[in-house]
This record gives structure tokens, C-alpha cells and sequence, in this order.
């Protein structure tokens, strides 16, 4: 049986060295290479607290990584680990101790301004301290909801207690920026008329027709899946993380395997890689299609709307058909897949995306020439490349304002390094732009597609587990939709999880929303919204 060599791989010893080398030049004793497995490629322990701002900051400018974000683990200790991507090094864990009884630890929001909503969940969930920060407390648990400092993530939390409080705080007033006279702030959501199923918040202050600040407000229905998964089996952890994302479902699913695959040290066989491959780039084909539809349905483009949703229809029948499933649904399993295909439903596959690409194209051709349609996406809703930096956004949003970050190219998995395809990426960061993006997206997932399938041999889809599993942690990632998705797990020697964790893409791309918002008149802002393509449901995981 021919395999795919699992996603960690060895790094060039001199990139290694020199990056540890120099960190051994500034910081010295306060900061050591770790040798113990972590789930990433390279680990540093920080022993003060004090240098780990700079080290971050120093990884995320100099070294050219990645800020992936941060999570925290219970044990005798507590355990920050602060993850970061790069290309050329692989995945770097920066781990912070802290004692029990002391449950602080400095800021990087300052330095690392994407690293500011990861400290507040944080801060939120185990009730960590981060000195240093502007703005802790009533994020994820809503202060006129929730009692206070309950820390539904450590350990000794009761989660079979009453924790709401008993007479909602409906005195509760969120916290204005603006105070200058004629000021006003506008509330959009949580509850909505139209398309939108989920249940956001968003504060628009202003003092005119322009939005001066704008502040999304998340976790509505915060479900504890995290939590839920602690002492689960890994298979019962498959199933929380494939249905808390119905749009991304297979991506999410595929991060968490990988993650299970490598602490278990796994070899996944090449048909089950290059068949996920094949199920990762459908998926995203049908989000991209969906997401089209939203912007014609925010410009009031009715007639635009119907060819969208007729093409994305056209594309969940179509993977019903190929995979048993609208959504893909119940495929990915730990070592593979559950299913096979026969080359009849691959025929079939390639003939329904080349008719919803056509009708893509032709969308895409008489959406340049509506003039109309144009005029309410450039030069509106932009995000510079500068600002789409310091906040670390992902996927077609990031690639819309020159971040040209692919975990597809970045962190090669399922065979991708085998095809060939092209990351678009534009630079003028407006709403036109990350429209391209998605339309750009699509033929490049029906080209990687249609490669996969003509390079698919015979084989089997699912690797041999082996007896009981060690216990070991292992890091997934792939890059689903919305953007880069990252599962972590830790496993014991029963093959129960002792944490889980779920890096979203909403989560990051929320956070930099508002660049794009503020600055545009109000009548923008379901548009530029629309563009984004998040989702809640990410968040409220």
C-alpha cells in the first residue's frame, strides 16, 4: 500500500539552528529550546514571562511567521501555547507556565494587535489574567447573561450547575467610543429579518452618515464544544467537529483527523488523501457560490441572486449525489475515509461542476458589466494590505488585500504539492476585490479537481489503526473556505481527548472587520458584511 508521508515534516537543519541561534542571542536563559513533543515542528519554552511580548513580536516580524493563536491547558500547571505558522520553519509552539495560584501573564495584543480577541476568549473561558491588556471581560460570556468569573473551561467547573444569572442585567449598556455632540450609536441584530440565520450584534457609532466605529458582538449561543469534547473518545470528538460549521463542515472535520493522525503517528493512503483533496476543493466551490449569492442579495441584485443560489443548488445536489450528503456529512473518518468512488460518480462529479462553472462564468461575466453593481462594491469596504497584516486575515479576505497566505501551499497536505494551481490574490482590499477572489477561487478548484481525479489509482481509503493508541498531540490544518482552519488535540492512552481546540477563520476575520466597515456610510455596511462570507457558528463553538 503506497502512502502519503504524514503533514509533519522535517525542517532544513541550518533554517532550524539559525532560528534558534539567534533566539539564544537576545533572549538567553529566559528562553529554551524544548524537546518534548508538542504536536509542532519546533517548541520554546519561555521561563520569564517578562520576554515573551518580544519573542512573539520578533516571531511574527523578523522571523516571518505566522500568528496562529493561543491555547491554554490545565494541568498541574497551568500552560499557554502561543502557535505560529511559517513556510520555511514549519509550525513553532511558544509555551508560557504558569502557576496555579497565579493565573496571569502578560499582553501581546499590543505588539501582535491579532492576538487581542485569542487573549480575551482566553481570559473569558479559564479566567487567565493578561496584564497589559486594554479590554478583558465580557466577550464570549455576556456580562448580562453570565455570572461572574465562572471559567466554564477549567477543570473544576460544575457544568450540571445553574450558571446563567437569575434576573437577566438588563441595565446592561455596551461600551460607546464616540462622544462627540450629535454622536449615535446604531444597533444591527442579533435578531434578523432577512437571509442572515445567526445570531450577531453589531454597534455602528456615529456622528453623520459615516460609520466612525463599529463593533461586532458575538456568542449568542455559545456551545461549549471544546468542553463537551474533554474525556470524549477521538471518534465522538469527529463528530462535534464536523457539525459545529455547516458550511466548512468537511474542512473542519479533515483538521481535526490530521491532528488525530499525527498524535497517533498514522499514514494516511494516498487514494484517501487525494479523495479528500477532491471533497476539500468541492466544498469550497459550493461556499464560493453561496457566498456570491449574498452579495447579490445585499446590492438587491435579485435576478443575480437567483443565478447564484440556482448554481450553488446545482452544487449541493451535485454532492449529494457524489458523497451521500448535501453538506459532506459523515465522510472523513481517523486514518482516511469512510467511502469510496467509482469512476462512474467521479464522471458524473466533473459534469455537474463544469455546468455550475458555466453558469458561474456567465455570472461573473454580466456582474463586471452592471455598472450598477459595481459602483457598490470598489472602493468600498477596503482593507489595506498594512492593516490586513497586523490583524493576520485569512482566506479570500486576507488574499483580497495581498496576503497571499494558502495552508495549501504554506503547510502542504493531502497530496497538494503534487498539482498544480495558483493562489489569487489581489491588492486593491474593496469588496470588488474579494469578489474576484471567490469567482478566481472557483476555477481554481474545479482545475485541482479534475487533476485529482485523473491522477486517482487504486488503493485503499483507510489505513490500519493498529493496537491502543499512545498518548501523544498532534496539530491539524487545513485551509477550509473562510480561511485557515487549525484543530489541536491532546490524547491519552485510552484514546480519550484531554483537550481540544478549534482555531476558526471567522474568529480572525471578524476581528478585522471593522477596518472595512468604518469610514463607509451606513447603507455599505451590509454589503461590505457580505463580502467577508463569515460565520457565527465558527465563533460560537
Amino acid at each position: 500500500m503506497t502512502v502519503i508521508p504524514p503533514t509533519r515534516a522535517k525542517r532544513p537543519a541550518a533554517d532550524v539552528g539559525a532560528l534558534s541561534a539567534e533566539i539564544d542571542k537576545r533572549f538567553g536563559a529566559a528562553v529554551a529550546l524544548l524537546r518534548q513533543d508538542t504536536g509542532a515542528d519546533l517548541s520554546f519554552l519561555v521561563q520569564d514571562p517578562a520576554f515573551l511580548p518580544a519573542l512573539c513580536e520578533f516571531l511574527a516580524t523578523e522571523a516571518n511567521c505566522w500568528f496562529a493563536g493561543v491555547m491554554a491547558e490545565e494541568g498541574q500547571q497551568w500552560r499557554l501555547c502561543y502557535l505560529f505558522l511559517s513556510a520555511r520553519l514549519g509550525s513553532i509552539c511558544i509555551l508560557l507556565p504558569l502557576l496555579k495560584d497565579a493565573c496571569t501573564a502578560p499582553s501581546i495584543s499590543a505588539r501582535i494587535h491579532a492576538a487581542d480577541w485569542y487573549e480575551r476568549e482566553v481570559e473569558d473561558l479559564f479566567g487567565i489574567e493578561f496584564e497589559g491588556h486594554p479590554r478583558l471581560g465580557d466577550f464570549v460570556l455576556h456580562d448580562q447573561v453570565w455570572q461572574e468569573r465562572i471559567a466554564p473551561m477549567r477543570k473544576s467547573f460544575d457544568p450540571y450547575q445553574r450558571h446563567f444569572k437569575k434576573q437577566p442585567q438588563t441595565a446592561w449598556r455596551p461600551t460607546l467610543v464616540v462622544r462627540d455632540p450629535g454622536a449615535f450609536a446604531m444597533p444591527v441584530g442579533p435578531v434578523y429579518e432577512g437571509g442572515l440565520g445567526e445570531s450577531i450584534h453589531f454597534l455602528l457609532e456615529t456622528v453623520g452618515e459615516d460609520v466612525v466605529r463599529a463593533l461586532p458582538r458575538l456568542f449568542y449561543h455559545y456551545r461549549a464544544v471544546e468542553k463537551i469534547a474533554q474525556g470524549k473518545y477521538l471518534t465522538e470528538g469527529l463528530l462535534l467537529a464536523e457539525r459545529f460549521s455547516a458550511k466548512s463542515a468537511f474542512a473542519h472535520s479533515l483538521a481535526y483527523c490530521q491532528a488525530v493522525e499525527q498524535a497517533l503517528h498514522l499514514e494516511v493512503p494516498v487514494r484517501a488523501q487525494v479523495l479528500r483533496l477532491v471533497l476539500c476543493e468541492l466544498e469550497r466551490i459550493r461556499h464560493h457560490a453561496g457566498v456570491i449569492e449574498g452579495i447579490c442579495q445585499s446590492t438587491a441584485l435579485s435576478v443575480a441572486q437567483a443565478h447564484a443560489a440556482i448554481a450553488e443548488e446545482e452544487l449541493l445536489r451535485a454532492s449529494c449525489a457524489f458523497a451521500g450528503h448535501r453538506y459532506l456529512y459523515g465522510l472523513n473518518t481517523v486514518g482516511g475515509l469512510r467511502r469510496d468512488f467509482d469512476s462512474a460518480a467521479c464522471r458524473d462529479l466533473l459534469r455537474a461542476l463544469e455546468r455550475a462553472g458555466e453558469q458561474l462564468e456567465r455570472l461573473d461575466e454580466r456582474l463586471r458589466l452592471t455598472s450598477s453593481f459595481l459602483d457598490r462594491l470598489e472602493d468600498v469596504g477596503i482593507v489595506s494590505p498594512e492593516a490586513a497584516t497586523d490583524l493576520n486575515l485569512v482566506g479570500p479576505v486576507g488574499r483580497a488585500s495581498g496576503l497571499s497566505h494558502d495552508l495549501r501551499r504554506l503547510r502542504p497536505y493531502c497530496g497538494y504539492r503534487k498539482f498544480r494551481f495558483q493562489v489569487p490574490c489581489e491588492s486593491e482590499g474593496d469588496g470588488y476585490a474579494r469578489l474576484r477572489i471567490l469567482f478566481a477561487e472557483i476555477r481554481e478548484s474545479s482545475g485541482l479537481i479534475l487533476q485529482a481525479l485523473e491522477s486517482l489509482e487504486p488503493g485503499s481509503i483507510v489505513c490500519d489503526q493498529g493496537p491502543n493508541p499512545a498518548p501523544g498531540v498532534g496539530i491539524g490544518w487545513v485551509e477550509a473556505p473562510i480561511g485557515a482552519a487549525i484543530h489541536c488535540v491532546c490524547a491519552d492512552g485510552d484514546g480519550r481527548l484531554e483537550r481540544y481546540r478549534i482555531l476558526s477563520p471567522s474568529f480572525r476575520n471578524f476581528l478585522g472587520l471593522h477596518v472595512a466597515v468604518e469610514n463607509f456610510a451606513f447603507q455599505d455596511f451590509p454589503i461590505i458584511l457580505a463580502t467577508f462570507g463569515l460565520s457565527a457558528t465558527e465563533c460560537d463553538r
